[in-house]
């Protein structure tokens, strides 16, 4: 039997992180989107802007904004500027949404359990650098950089 390609198995990765997530976006009362971008700012913390979450996530500016002003609006995320610049917002997260991140995280954990479940180490070592090597040549290409 051939193995299948591994990127037939995408939208089954899809559906897993989907269903480890359900619950926190239940609990809460989050769509999806919320929930993504506050894990997005609580795991990557250098970079904190709605460009940021646009350009490295490919998602749409107009769901990014409208889940932005609803998570202020909840009162888990606050606008700052840096001195003079008022157009670049920078995203930080309030202490209401504290126990939302540890349980989302938590959701993240069970994910990658579930995935990596009997990898070694080193293996995964080695998946997590031949990932990130394919998104760096992924993102040239799609930036135009051929």
């Amino acid at each position: 039997m051939i193995p299948l390609n591994p990127w037939e198995h995408q939208n089954a990765l899809k559906t897993l992180y989907a269903r480890c997530i359900e619950e926190v976006c239940t609990a809460y009362k989050l769509t999806r989107m919320e929930l993504d971008i506050l894990l997005f700012l609580a795991n990557n913390p250098c970079y904190d802007t709605a460009t940021d979450i646009i350009e490295i996530r490919y998602l749409a500016k107009s769901q990014v904004s409208s889940s932005i002003r609803l998570l202020e609006e909840k009162g888990f995320l606050r606008k700052e500027y840096a001195g003079h610049n008022r157009k670049t917002a920078h995203l930080k997260i309030c202490g209401a949404a504290a126990k939302i991140i540890r349980d989302g995280q938590a959701a993240q954990k069970k994910f990658l359990g579930i995935m990596l479940n009997g990898f070694s180490e080193e293996e995964t070592e080695n998946m997590w650098h031949y990932t990130d090597r394919m998104r760096q040549n992924i993102n040239l290409y799609l930036k135009g950089a051929e």
